[in-house]
Formats: C-alpha cells, structure tokens, sequence
C-alpha cells in the first residue's frame, strides 16, 4: 500500500506548481477503498500473495485502462528501456551474434574495454568466469547479463580464435559503452548529405552535429534526413535538431494538456542548416519524436517529406519514478506540430488490440499502396504556415511525396530464409572465413562497393539450407525475382561486418523506394 501512496506523492510533487491535484483520504474516497481491498486481500485471502506483485498488478490495472502509451514498468524493464535512450550501458564492448550457440565477436567498440585488451572481429567467447556459454544453448538474454556488469567490475573470458590452436584468456575491464542513435552518415551524392537517426537519446543531437560538420567538410549543402523506422525518444534532442533547419522564434512544437499549461519550444535561429534544401523520409513506423521534426520541417515549408504516413503518436509522457526503480510514464499532454495539428491517432481507453492492429488496417484498406486510399476530415484540415498549403491533423504526418510499398521487393522465398536466420547466419560464416583476404583485398569500402559480388557459392549454399528446412522457391519465376535483392543485402551485411552501418546503408539505400524518390526529386 505504500507504494501507492508513494505514487500519488509523486505525482503531486512532479506536478508541481503547475497544476492543483488534492488527495483524498477521507473515509468515502477512492484511495481509501483501494486501500481497504488491498489490506483485505493481503490479510484474509485463503492463499498467501506477494504484496509487492498484488501492488503491481493493481498500478498495471488502472495503467491499462488508460491511453496506448501510458505504461508501468519494473525496475528491470525500467532500466533495459532507458539504457538506449540514456546513450550509454555498462559492459565489456562488442557487437556479437549468436552462431550454432556460439557467441561471435562482430566488431569490438572501437577504443572500449574489448578492443584495449586485444579482442578481436571474429573471435568466439567460449566462457564467461569460468561458465561456458558456447555449446550449452544458453539464451541471448543471459549470455549479456553474464558480460553486462558495473564499471570498473572485471570478468574474464576464454576466447577461440582463428588459426591460434591455444584458448585465449582475457581480462577485461568494464567500463561505459556508448550507445549510438545515428544510424548511418554519407555523401549520397554530390553536394548531398545523407543522414539516417534511428531514435532520440540523450546522445542524438551531439551524434547529429558531428555527422553535419563531418559532411560539410566533405561539401555537403543539401540533406536528406532519414527518420524511417525511427520510432521517437526524448522530445528535447527532436526540439534540438529541428532547430538546426529553422529561424529564430519559429515554432517548432507545443504541448497542451487538461493538467498542464501550453508549453512552446521555438527556434533560436542559430542553426547550421539554416540554407539549403531538405527531404525528410518517413514510412508507417516513424512515430513521437521524429513526428516533431517532420512536423515542424512540414509546417514551416522548410522542406520537403516524402514516404508514407507516419504512425501517429503524438501524447506527452511524464516519467513518475519510484524508489525501488519502477515507474509510471503517465501521458499528461498532446503535442501539437506549429499549424496547430495533433498528430496522436483516434484510440479507445482500455483496447489495445484495435490500436496495435491499425498499422494492419492500413495495409488491408490499401493505404500503404495508393494515397488515395487515405481520406482526411475537413475539420482536420490545417495550413502550413508559409505557403499556406493544406496539411492534416489527426493521425501521423502525411507526406508531400508519397512513395508506394514495394510488395515486390520481398518475395515470401526471402521472407522465410530471413525469419529462420539463414541470411544472417551464412553471412556470419562467410565473413567469418574470409575476413583477412577480404581486408587485404579490398583497401577501402569504396572499392569494395564498385568491384565486390557475392559469390555464387554463398547463394547455393543459403537455397540449400533453405531446403534442408523445407523452403523452397514455388517456382523458377519467384527465384529469379529473389535473387537480385537478397545478393545485395548479402553484400550490404558483409560490408557492415567490415566496416560499419552507414557502409551497410549506402549499400541498401540505393534499392530503398523511399530514398530512390527522394533522389529522383534531387534531379
């Protein structure tokens, strides 16, 4: 019970001076109720019960019953949810992948834990102190608590390598391991920047200004922003970015709510992507926070947004924490985009499942095919605020350019070859066995980007397997139409596996619709 009476302490206190909220303890409140049931449950009940989960279950209760986005979460889920926002974890500092149960070192962080003590790309952890964790099917999940630990802590691995016939032990120290939120940065084409950000943290703007100065330096003066898949964050690092495109006291975004006053964030006008043209990519699953930049770019005809409909999440969370490291994310607001538009799609309290199937309702009406599928209500309707041109309110962001979804892209033969892993896996393998020749062959990505293909061995060898699990193509018609797709994916996940994402991006942008058209617009 206390723990609900810490809740509503919480919230009196974050709320502040900014709204009145009275507690009710009086003999007929609600709060009193909720307090003699979870006495009389704790008490009487027949059975014993875990009063801290009775407590739980009671705060999820009354969550569910809410929005779509107001959520409570364990000290646990709380702190595997914040870890990537907050821009750094704790650990020893490798990407690796899972191969036949054993754990692949993918690249070390540069500068981290791993790599100052001599870790490799390509070297197999076979142990963690002294507990194997190759060959014994132990989950992903348990194998990164056992290399996730406080910094300064020291764990020690036995690690295999190629053509060393010895175990390999290391000692490394844990430290912080940054998290990055950009995903990928290049010169797409001459005098165009390309910058993919994959979700808001407390990291994105520093990331974001590094990538701009980078490209810049390279003659960068148009940009294309890439915010597809990009499901939101921090609204302040949104707010940040958006006010590198726009001039001073422009409106970038404000929040309303029945508790909570009208708050605006405007521009400062000391951006440094004050000139040039801009295109923001956005598809279904672009959603909160990357809404507020596409938004704010739309509505002040800064630039131009080209893809599909955005998902449509536009409600205010507040974090109330509790001392056990829990915490409610209680939505108390809506944001609003500068020509007045709410972006939070129609949802009804309490139903989860009709909100988490409108993306599938999208794809049966034919929205995500035709534009003209999509139908607005007049009283919607809203006008961006320099070219007055009409824009919705109402559910996500609607795009100036819209782009199709390419069904022919995916064929159901690669659907099941991705699902089953068998892609990823013949990747790790091939890299894995020609890592070395390939480094020495090819100097630098862009050779390997103009002279590498896929050996046709490695295609035979992923059907085959494919095969082996019963997934063959229905026919020749269908594998032709495979094939070119997944030889350039192949070659997009070996060029990450030697270099990094925004290599792997430069690869795969050249065949995404939604990039293809925002090219075609350049020229």
């Amino acid at each position: 019970m206390k723990k609900l009476l810490f809740a509503a302490l919480a919230i009196l206190i974050s709320l502040g001076t900014s709204a009145q909220v009275h507690l009710n303890f009086g003999e007929n409140s609600p709060l009193r109720k909720l307090q003699i049931a979870e006495m009389a449950i704790t008490n009487l009940y027949v059975d014993s019960v875990d009063e801290n989960k009775l407590v739980e279950d009671g705060i999820r209760g009354m969550i569910e019953k809410l929005d779509p986005h107001s959520a409570y979460t364990s000290a646990k889920e709380t702190k595997a949810m914040n870890e990537p926002l907050q821009g750094s974890f704790e650990g020893i500092g490798v990407q690796f992948n899972m191969v036949q149960d054993t754990l692949l070192v993918i690249q070390p962080v540069i500068n981290g834990p791993s790599e100052r003590v001599g870790i490799m790309a390509g070297d197999r952890i076979i142990s963690v102190n002294d507990t194997a964790i190759a060959g014994v099917k132990m989950a992903k999940e348990e194998i990164m608590r056992r290399l996730r630990g406080p910094k300064g802590t020291k764990v020690r691995l036995n690690i295999v390598r190629r053509g060393i016939k010895d175990v390999l032990t290391f000692t490394v120290t844990r430290d912080k391991i940054p998290v990055k939120t950009l995903d990928a940065y290049y010169m797409i084409r001459p005098g165009w920047g390309y910058i993919r950000i994959g979700s808001f943290g407390a990291t994105t703007y520093h990331e974001f200004m590094e990538a701009v100065n980078a490209l810049k330096a390279k003659g960068m003066n148009d940009l294309i922003l890439d915010l597809e898949d990009n499901g939101g964050g921090y609204l302040q690092a949104a707010v940040m970015i958006a006010n590198e495109f726009l001039q001073r006291n422009d409106l970038i975004v404000y929040t309303q709510g029945r508790r909570t006053e009208r708050q605006e964030f405007r521009a400062q006008g000391n951006g440094k992507l004050l000139n040039g043209k801009v295109f923001v990519l956005i598809n279904e699953f672009t959603a909160s926070a990357a809404e507020i930049v596409t938004g704010a770019i739309q509505d002040q005809d800064r630039g131009v947004v080209v893809g599909r409909r955005s998902f449509g999440k536009g409600l205010v969370q507040r974090p109330i924490e509790f001392k056990d490291g829990s915490m409610i994310r209680l939505t108390i607001a809506h944001y609003y985009t500068p020509a007045g538009r709410c972006i939070q799609k129609p949802y009804t309290k309490g139903d989860m499942k009709d909100y988490e199937m409108e993306l599938d309702n999208r794809y049966k009406h034919g929205e995500l095919y035709s534009a003209d599928s999509i139908h607005f209500s007049d009283s919607l309707k809203c006008y961006t605020l320099r070219k007055h041109r009409v824009v919705y309110g109402g559910g996500g962001i609607m795009p100036d350019e819209f782009v199709p979804l390419d069904t022919t892209q995916y064929t159901n033969l690669h659907r099941q070859l991705a699902a089953k892993s068998i892609i990823l896996n013949a990747n790790l393998k091939y890299v894995d066995n020609n890592r070395k020749a390939l480094q020495k062959k090819y100097a630098s990505f862009e050779d390997f980007n103009k002279h590498f293909e896929i050996p046709q061995s490695l295609v035979d060898e992923i059907l085959a397997e494919g095969a082996k699990q019963k997934i063959k193509p229905k026919n020749d018609a269908e594998l032709k139409r495979t094939l070119p797709y997944l030889k350039m994916q192949m070659k997009a996940l070996v060029a990450r596996d030697l270099w990094d994402m925004s290599e792997y991006f430069q690869i795969v942008n050249e065949s995404n619709p939604i990039v293809k058209k925002a090219l075609q617009l350049i020229r």
